[in-house]
């Protein structure tokens, strides 16, 4: 069970995880990255509208999340550059 000893399941991710190519790292990261982004974007989105809908009180926050999402979106990891690449 991975929680009996949390030091030996993390250092026996950590090896598999060194295993991995490059490439393959690299693809798993943007992956992950792309993730996060989302599950912020919708989190953010959702306060937004709770906002409007009167729910939570809205100081001005509902714009800014939305526009936070926009950012988020617009930096997806699509057009993020690879890494060691300038």
């Amino acid at each position: 069970m991975p929680l009996d000893n949390p030091i030996m399941f993390i250092e026996r991710r950590a090896q598999k995880w060194d295993s991995l190519s490059d490439d393959a790292q690299l693809a798993l990261a943007r992956q992950a990255l792309h993730r996060a982004a989302e599950t912020l974007a919708f989190q953010a989105e959702f306060i937004a509208d709770e906002m409007d809908g009167g729910t939570l009180p809205d100081r001005g926050g509902a714009e800014a999340l939305r526009l936070l999402v926009a950012v988020m979106r617009a930096a997806s990891p699509a057009g993020m550059p690879v890494a060691g690449h300038a």
